[in-house]
This record gives structure tokens, sequence and C-alpha cells, in this order.
């Protein structure tokens, strides 16, 4: 008989590790030992698992690229294990997963994020087939070999690739939606598997490159918007790079004093991004009139990127100590599968 595959739990924080004071009705982090408490069928679940966490745990919407190295070194200091199930908050599971995506070079093994809308005490929880199905896919091998090999998201049934990821509700518990790349599997009775969407299989070590710059910033346009707001957001002291969330295909207004601004900070060296603030499509820089402007001035345009893949791969590029120009070159190309 085969040995069971090893599967790390890691809770970083978010509603699926939390439970309700049975005194104040206060919701706390849960022990993760006593998990199986609240989860009684994870004694039959088929793999071995063990747990980590960072400290302190923390609320989804207070973790940054501090955090998402620890979660790297975590899984780089229990490299014996088969796969990874990361129990995350919601809110910012999707920039998360994006930069693990990128930090975890050479990733061979899975790595799964999934959480919950409801804590896992609660009668009506979504958190414990989340938290069973990611297990059952971290430890899902064929042939020896691990059917996932990258960084994930597991929510209400469908497993999306991490950096191709987006929440899009609050409320529902199908919290979660990939615009422009198809589900990775569909758990129903079985998993049915999208082999077509999956990352090629890799080989060589983890290399967790774990320097991260958050000099980075995010620009939603809005109609009407002044230049003397952009060139305020663009000064801000120590800036390296902005992502602009465009209209449309990667538009923008033509007015003098907006486009003045930009020019201002591209002259300062300033990377610029164009990323579409539509939920799903592409930038097509230069299509339109509205966004010539765009090319003349050497924006890059993210493609098909999500806004939360580009800001995380524009950090992590700038982490790895690459120059404007460089980075001009290299954002557009696909890393890990974030860009068509």
């Amino acid at each position: 008989m085969a040995k069971p595959r090893k599967v790390l739990l890691i809770y970083t924080g978010g509603t699926i590790g939390m439970m309700a004071d049975p005194r104040t009705g206060a919701l706390k982090p849960m022990d993760l030992e006593h998990m199986e408490d609240q989860v009684p069928e994870l004694s039959r679940i088929g793999a071995a698992l063990a747990t980590a966490s960072l400290d302190p745990v923390m609320d989804s919407s207070d973790m940054g690229p501090k955090e998402w190295v620890r979660i790297a070194q975590l899984i780089n200091q229990h490299k014996d294990y088969d796969g990874y199930v990361v129990l995350h908050g919601t809110d910012t599971m999707a920039y998360s997963a994006s930069a693990l995506s990128f930090i975890l070079n050479g990733l061979t093994k899975p790595v799964v994020f999934t959480g919950s809308l409801l804590p896992l005490g609660v009668l009506r929880t979504d958190g414990k087939e989340n938290l069973l199905t990611a297990i059952e896919i971290a430890a899902a091998h064929q042939d020896g070999v691990p059917v996932l090999q990258e960084v994930a998201i597991y929510f209400e049934y469908s497993l999306y690739r991490g950096n191709r990821s987006v929440k899009t509700h609050a409320e529902r518990f199908e919290a979660f939606r990939s615009p422009n790349w198809g589900r990775l599997a569909e758990a129903g009775v079985h998993i049915r598997w999208n082999h077509a969407a999956l990352l090629p299989p890799r080989s060589g070590p983890l290399d967790v490159l774990d320097q991260l710059d958050p000099n980075v910033g995010v620009i939603r346009l809005f109609p009407g918007i002044s230049g003397d707001w952009v060139r305020h957001s663009l000064g801000t002291p120590g800036l390296r790079g902005a992502v602009l969330t465009t209209f449309g295909s990667g538009n923008g207004p033509r007015n003098e004093d907006f486009i003045g601004a930009l020019r201002e900070a591209r002259s300062r060296g300033i990377v610029l991004v164009n990323a579409t603030q539509c939920f799903g499509g592409r930038v097509d820089q230069g299509r339109y009139q509205t966004s010539s402007a765009f090319n003349e001035l050497g924006i890059v345009p993210a493609g098909d990127m999500t806004v939360e893949a580009a800001v995380t791969k524009l950090m992590f590029l700038f982490g790895q100590g690459l120059t404007e120009q460089q980075i001009a070159l290299q954002f557009p190309q696909s890393i890990c599968g974030e860009v068509s």
C-alpha cells in the first residue's frame, strides 16, 4: 500500500480558522491542533497532515509583502512535504496567491490557497468543503507526479490559477473567479482536472526569490481625474512604479494636464503599467487614440493580467534588482502563467 501523501496546512488567519467563544460569541483563532474537533472528516482524508502558522496570525487585510515571504519560507522549510494548503482570509487572497506564484520559483508541488466566508464552527459553513477538497487536491498525484504544480486558489467547487484569480463577491460562497483563464479543476462527485489549463510539469530545485519592493502603487482612473491628483499620488517619496487601472482595453483621458502628470513621472524613472479595470479582457494599448499617448510615454501594457498579479509582479521585479528598462521588457512576458 502506498504511503499517504504528506500535506502541510499553513494557517495565516482568516474566517476559516475562527471559532466562536462560547461565552461571548466573539470569533477568535482556532487552535489548529483541535481543528479535527470541528472537521472530524480530516481523520479519514487519506493524507498525513501537519500544521504550521504565521505568528501572529492576522486578518488578510493586514497581509503584505513581509507575510508573503514568511509563507514562502515556511514552505521552503518543509520541502519534504508533497503539498501545501494555505488557510487565508478571502479579502487579499488573490494578492497573496499571485505573490507566492512569483516568489516560489521552480515550484513543482501544489500550493493551494483556500478559506471561507463562514467559520468552520458555524452550521452553514463553506469552510469544511473548501478545506477537505483543497487537501485532496494538494495530495493528488498521477504516476507518482503531482497533478498540480503551481499556486492555486480553491473555492466553492472550483480550482483557479492563483495569479489569474480575483475576488468578485463579498457574500456569495462562489467568491472567486478567473476571468481570463479557465478553471484548473472542478470538484463534484469526482475532481475533474482541466489538464490543458495547468502549467506543464517542471523540474529542478525550488528557489525562493524572497526580495520584494513594496514601493509601488495603484491609480484607478475615473472620469474627471485631475493631473494634480495624479501628480500627488506619483510624487509619493520612494515610489518606483504604479499600476494604472484604465478604462476598457487600456484607455484614459487625453487632456494634457493628465498626460503631463504621467510624463513627469516617467521623466523621473517611475515605471507605469497599464491594466484594465474591467473584470475580463485585455489591454490593447494604442488600438484607440485614447491610449496612443501611453505608447509614446513608454507605459507598459499588462495584457490580460489581473490588477492583483500586476501589482505583485511589479513588486517582485523591482525586488530582483532589475532596471527600469529591464522591467519594461520583462513585465509583459509570462513568468508562471499570469499573462497569455
